[in-house]
């Protein structure tokens, strides 16, 4: 289809970072551009690429990476700061709006830090060799990177070298996925989309990761070579983290979003922590209250085990290996405790928050990195008998239209009166 050149006005920013302009037919979506700006666009249906910027906005500033706009990794690096937060804290405020919940939301948590301490690189391989870097926008082509400027300084420049010498190691012609982990002990790389690896195949892996220092590598989790260990700072603890297991982006923004729910568990001596992952909120609650940590991932749980033990001054830690999609903690589960923290995937906890509802715990406290099913959440506990006292979102996702965010709930006294005269 041709694309048409149009004069366009932009109105607004997004949920997913791209600008928002008025065409003929409707809105127009266009990476790179700002509310306010008058662009010369190429449009394609609700789709538009910026060929020009006629008229630019007081809040546009100079990106720090020289591949913004190419690369797909960004899509806000061009917006001043203040905007910026106000847009972040304004995509919270919606989906609450949308769905019937009004609670204060607190203004935007910078939680960038040092940066990103994983980055997952694609790899490609074609005629000149393999190709390795980020996607592109709303594309599958890959952007080659020499240095990313938002990942830790262990990561900036050594991800893309690193990545691109195991995939010429392993070889083959499938595409890649490969996720390198900054750690203590050094990096950790687990590559996807190989498949299973021949006993030749991994001895040169493994001296592949000892030539280039590694601390570990995996494929598909399974370890080829560990040669230090890939411990990572939670709180309190020390935990060896599972090859290609879950992480809170920044270090600084697993603080801000643990220092919250420490707020929000307030006195609590006996809490569970769902959706529970290596444990970033269970060790920082062990320091006050006793915790029971369910998590699906057993070699997670397995790592939150083995930290506890090695860990002092704590409370005491129990933790299952339990699928809290299909099998959820029930109100008569739950019944003994005083707070429940629940950090779900994106897809949220519909299922969990369904019996929360049923249930009698005076606090709950929801980590969410999706606003949307935050607020799907939040209405099912309402409905429930729970009020949303606080709301605050977390930046550690810089640049991206992707926003934590810490909620508390109380159980209204009405409601907890009312359930006892009906039990």
């Amino acid at each position: 289809m041709l694309k048409m050149t149009e004069t366009l006005l932009v109105e607004r920013i997004g949920g997913k970072g791209d600008a928002v302009a008025r065409g003929p037919d409707g809105d127009v979506f266009v990476a790179g551009a700002l509310p306010g700006e008058r662009i010369t666009a190429a449009v394609d249906g609700d789709r538009a690429d910026l060929v020009s910027v006629e008229a630019a906005s007081p809040e546009r500033v100079t990106p720090p990476c020289p591949l913004f706009g190419r690369c797909g990794g960004c899509a806000l690096q061009h917006w001043a700061a203040e905007p910026y937060a106000a847009w972040k804290r304004g995509l919270v405020e919606t989906e609450l709006r949308r769905n019937g919940i009004s609670a204060p939301v607190a203004p935007l948590v910078p939680a960038h830090g040092e940066g990103r301490r994983r980055a997952i690189l694609h790899g490609r391989r074609g005629p000149g060799g393999w190709s390795v870097g980020f996607m592109a926008r709303r594309t599958h082509d890959i952007v080659p990177v020499d240095a990313c400027p938002i990942l830790v300084p262990a990561l900036r420049d050594a991800a893309p070298r690193i990545a691109k010498a195991v995939a010429e190691a392993l070889g083959g012609d499938k595409p890649l996925d490969i996720q390198v982990t900054a750690t203590a002990g050094g990096l950790d790389v687990d590559i996807r989309g190989h498949g299973p690896v021949s006993d030749g195949k991994r001895r040169v892996l493994g001296e592949t990761a000892r030539h280039l220092g590694l601390a570990r590598l995996s494929v598909h989790g399974d370890v080829v070579a560990s040669l230090a260990p890939t411990l990572v700072r939670t709180g309190p603890a020390d935990v060896m983290i599972p090859p290609g297991g879950f992480l809170q982006a920044t270090a600084k923004g697993e603080d801000a979003l643990g220092a919250l729910v420490l707020e929000g568990i307030g006195k609590a001596k006996s809490v569970a922590d769902l959706f529970a992952g290596v444990g970033p909120f269970t060790f920082r609650a062990a320091q006050r209250a006793k915790v029971h940590a369910a998590e699906g991932d057993a070699q997670a749980v397995a790592a939150l085990l083995r930290a506890a033990r090695d860990t002092q001054g704590l409370k005491p830690i129990t933790a299952e290996t339990r699928d809290l999609f299909k099998r959820p903690l029930v109100a008569a589960e739950l019944a003994g405790f005083d707070a429940v923290i629940f950090d779900p995937p994106r897809a949220g906890a519909k299922a969990q928050a369904q019996a929360l509802a049923l249930s009698k715990v005076p606090r709950v406290v929801a980590v969410s990195c999706d606003a949307g099913t935050f607020a799907r959440d939040a209405a099912i506990l309402a409905g429930g008998g729970y009020a949303l006292v606080s709301v605050t979102p977390v930046d550690q996702f810089l640049y991206s239209g992707h926003v934590e965010l810490v909620g508390t709930f109380e159980k209204a006294a009405a409601s907890m009166k009312k359930r006892r005269m009906l039990g």
